[in-house]
């Protein structure tokens, strides 16, 4: 098998950036490559063509190597939800609700999907890339680990961990990740990467070279810090590095007025990748919130997904957020509900299955109802409004049924509030614009979109990630562990685990 896995040191440290990077860069070569990540936990998701669920993540993966996301891609995802436990997604469709100890004896059942999933890409692609979870170094639970070392063991991956440098300690990271592995696992780690440097990678250097000495592994590149970069986050420890329209690839803004958008930052927010495309805008302000104030200072509130439908909306009254949101309605303040946000705005809320509340008041914006049910619904859309075509996908339990209003796609509208059910649809460009537009009418705002194609904004980003890679890291040495594995003879770092 031609792969590499691509570990880090904790979660966020630029394990999913530097396998698309690798991904696009092999891809640009004219090699056909496959992304991998054998379990994901993510509240992040899209939908693909044949209706599976996947982490989002390994859809943008996807699109960078070029081909069409699939679940293979992402045979296990876990969704947190509101009650310490998770929704078991496997092969694209929910099969199990677990915790963290239940999930362990999930496990066994679950490698063999897992490493099918991993020979039927290699059969199929060049190249596959794999992208590890967490970190390597989690030795509480290696004994069923499917996405780091155990993963690399069983197929005999070469393995390289990288470090986010930017959060400080990079070089102790890298050491003690490396010397808390067992010895068989270590002798499959063959380099790291030392990932958003800023300044000058001379002064660097002398710790590099000293990491080399200490474990007999290369540093392998050491990407610099690129900002405006990242786009389709795993989870919310990235909301507050939302894409800027002034970053790389965003369109000329021709001036006017600043839009204000505001999120409410649910504290089981899902898919909040749904607003990259407000934030690529130029002359649009977005940001997630957490007061009724900053609700009340907003030019559009949007309430996005939410695992936990019910939890949230109780999260949202505790907090005097509810009432806010009620009263800006009033005043003819836009406020836009996404799936689980729709579902908030709802009349009525009947949930036997998520959180098993029962029947549950909702804000009462909406002439609608919603109803739980045990079966999720998976599906990709594609409608018009205002003139202009609109595309989404659905991922939801609770079906919401309207009995009134105006069409809207996926929803409803009533006045100034909307709902919709779908994801992504602010990727439809000429869709986002002509509600920025509404929106900026409705709040007196002298405020024109700009030219952003979000598809085109994705490519450029993606196109640097491999830029990076090809500048920055050792490709030789890349493609050498590619196509031949870890070298042989690497020293093993005490302690180790058992």
């Amino acid at each position: 098998m031609r792969g590499i896995l691509v570990a880090g040191t904790a979660s966020e440290a630029g394990k999913s950036a530097v396998t698309a990077g690798i991904c696009r860069w092999l891809a640009r070569r004219g090699g056909k490559v496959a992304p991998f990540k054998a379990q994901n936990m993510s509240l992040n998701s899209v939908v693909t063509r044949d209706g599976a669920e996947i982490g989002r993540a390994q859809a943008m993966q996807a699109a960078a190597a070029g081909i069409e996301p699939e679940a293979a891609l992402n045979p296990v995802l876990l969704k947190p939800g509101g009650n310490g436990t998770s929704q078991v997604i496997v092969l694209g469709k929910p099969v199990a609700e677990a915790d963290a100890m239940s999930y362990p004896a999930l496990k066994p059942r679950l490698a063999d999907t897992v490493l099918a999933c991993l020979t039927g890409l290699a059969d199929r692609f060049d190249v596959v890339v794999c992208e590890g979870a967490g970190s390597p170094a989690e030795i509480n639970l290696r004994a069923h680990d499917l996405a780091n070392m155990g993963l690399a063991g069983a197929a005999g991956l070469p393995v390289i961990v990288v470090a986010d440098i930017d959060r400080g300690g990079a070089l102790a990271a890298l050491y003690g990740t490396l010397a808390l592995l067992s010895r068989d696992d270590q002798a499959l780690v063959a380099g790291f990467v030392v990932n958003k440097f800023r300044g000058d990678a001379a002064l660097l250097q002398p710790g590099l070279d000293r990491l080399r000495e200490l474990t007999g592994r290369p540093v392998l590149g050491v990407l610099p810090w690129t900002a405006g970069l990242w786009l389709d986050a795993e989870d919310s420890l990235s909301l507050g590095a939302v894409p800027g329209g002034a970053g790389p690839g965003g369109g000329a803004a021709p001036g006017g007025d600043v839009l204000r958008v505001a999120v409410v930052r649910l504290p089981r927010i899902s898919n909040f990748t749904d607003t990259d495309p407000l934030a690529a805008e130029p002359d649009v302000a977005l940001r997630f919130v957490t007061s009724p104030a900053e609700i009340a200072d907003a030019d559009l509130v949007i309430l996005p997904g939410s695992r936990a439908t019910v939890a949230d909306l109780a999260w949202l009254r505790e907090r005097g957020l509810a009432g806010a949101v009620a009263a800006r309605a009033a005043r003819g303040g836009p406020v836009l509900g996404i799936c689980g946000g729709y579902q908030m705005l709802a009349r009525q809320i009947r949930d036997d299955v998520e959180s098993g509340a029962g029947l549950v008041p909702g804000l009462g914006l909406l002439p609608a109802t919603v109803a739980f049910g045990t079966a999720k619904v998976l599906r990709l859309r594609q409608e018009t409004w205002a003139g202009e075509p609109v595309t989404g996908y659905e991922i939801h339990h609770g079906v919401v049924t309207a009995a009134g209003g105006e069409a809207f796609p996926g929803g409803c509208c009533d006045g100034a509030v909307l709902g919709t059910t779908w994801h992504g649809i602010f990727e439809s460009d000429g869709f986002r614009r002509a509600l920025l537009r509404r929106v900026a009418a409705s709040a007196g705002r002298s405020f024109e979109p700009g030219d952003v194609t979000f598809a085109g904004l994705r490519e450029r980003k993606l196109d640097t990630l491999a830029d990076l890679i090809d500048a920055h890291m050792d490709t030789s040495a890349l493609l050498n562990l590619i196509d031949h594995g870890a070298p042989t003879g690497l020293p093993f770092i005490p302690p180790g685990a058992p």
